[in-house]
């Protein structure tokens, strides 16, 4: 059975930093491509970020570049995104999600991300 969890969220004061982990078991995570989303409440879900399998190829959308920083430790099965001077509106649940069937690519489609986390809940409030 595949699992895949996030960590790392909480509540963080505006202009701050948190760091997600994303990990899995069932599925080597060190050979797929791994992306973050996040939804708020009453907003769709966006993504934020992917990066490959190799980690040489990332992409970010256009909104969350510069403050946002997709990396990845394949020693350790482990994907992170690095966020810093956080603000109310990053509000939201995030989530990491991998794709099977992309060779470890970042898929076009949402919808080739097959195995999804259930969500860290990151609150940036004073």
């Amino acid at each position: 059975q595949v699992q895949v969890a996030e960590s790392g969220g909480g509540l963080v004061q505006p202009g701050g930093s948190l760091r997600l982990s994303c990990a899995a078991s069932g599925i080597p995570l060190n050979t797929y491509a791994v992306g973050w989303f996040r939804q708020a409440p009453g907003k769709e879900r966006e993504e934020i970020s992917c990066i490959s399998r190799s980690g040489g190829i990332t992409y970010y959308t256009d909104s969350m570049k510069g403050r946002f920083t997709i990396s990845r430790d394949n020693a350790k099965n482990t994907v992170y995104l690095q966020m810093s001077s956080l603000k109310p509106e990053d509000t939201a649940v995030y989530y990491c999600a991998a794709p099977g069937g992309t060779a470890g690519r970042c898929p076009r489609d949402h919808t080739a991300f097959d195995y999804w986390g259930r969500g860290t809940q990151v609150t940036v409030s004073s």
